[in-house]
């Protein structure tokens, strides 16, 4: 489908290629049993996922600023469990929870062949809303730093995806044009409905199992993507 159309492809990385969602629950796991917090995982990680999303969706919007996304996420969800806990403990744990989560490095299925296929006939890239610190430590842990030449991230761009600052960043860093260009990613605003409005091809990995639409292409798995490309 993008075989000789494209030369370079920009990646996200979380739920796209770090698996977000099973390195947090490694990381409160850790964190609850060493600062003893006690909440049941699987339920806190029930009303967690929901609202991380919902106050990612905030910051990505420029309605709250990183500290307050950090604090936010953690004091709902223990508002909505009704556990008290005292704004110090939050802190305390969105601090830990940043120092941790990068130790943990489960991939999505498939992520390594992937990138081993795609690496000798394509330029990778990154293009993540993440914070510079923590994405450079998980690109790295993981041990799929060397694949991508360019990694854009929004606190360089000054911007977030879907906003067109970071995607012409990633273009201009990058050299190339957004018709020579795909995007891979999870967020159907941020990162396909982004990427599409400048130009470039775009595949929707449809991590979180959404309605199906004629946005872009759709994958389930990583490996789909050899059949494309």
């Amino acid at each position: 489908m993008f075989e000789g159309k494209v030369t370079d492809i920009f990646f996200d990385l979380d739920h796209t290629l770090w698996d977000f969602d099973q390195n947090s629950a490694l990381t409160f796991k850790k964190i609850f049993n060493e600062q003893k917090v006690e909440v049941e995982l699987e339920a806190f990680l029930e009303v967690y996922v929901p609202a991380n999303l919902k106050f990612w969706r905030l910051f990505r919007e420029d309605k709250i600023t990183k500290s307050e996304l950090r604090y936010q996420r953690l004091k709902s969800v223990f508002d909505t469990m009704g556990y008290p806990v005292t704004d110090d403990v939050i802190h305390m744990l969105s601090e830990e929870y940043i120092n941790h989560l990068s130790s943990f490095n489960t991939l999505f299925p498939n992520a390594i062949e992937v990138l081993e296929y795609l690496k000798p006939k394509y330029k990778l890239h990154i293009i993540t809303n993440g914070f510079q610190e923590v994405q450079e430590k998980k690109l790295r842990n993981a041990g799929i730093h060397g694949y991508f030449d360019q990694i854009i991230d929004s606190e360089m761009a000054g911007a977030k995806k879907p906003n067109p600052v970071i995607f012409n960043l990633a273009l201009d860093s990058a050299g190339v044009l957004p018709e020579k260009s795909l995007m891979i990613g999870d967020s159907l605003e941020a990162d396909i409905m982004g990427a599409k409005s400048l130009g470039f091809y775009t595949l929707h990995f449809n991590a979180h199992k959404e309605e199906s639409h004629n946005i872009a292409p759709i994958i389930y798995d990583l490996q789909e993507i050899k059949s494309l490309l």
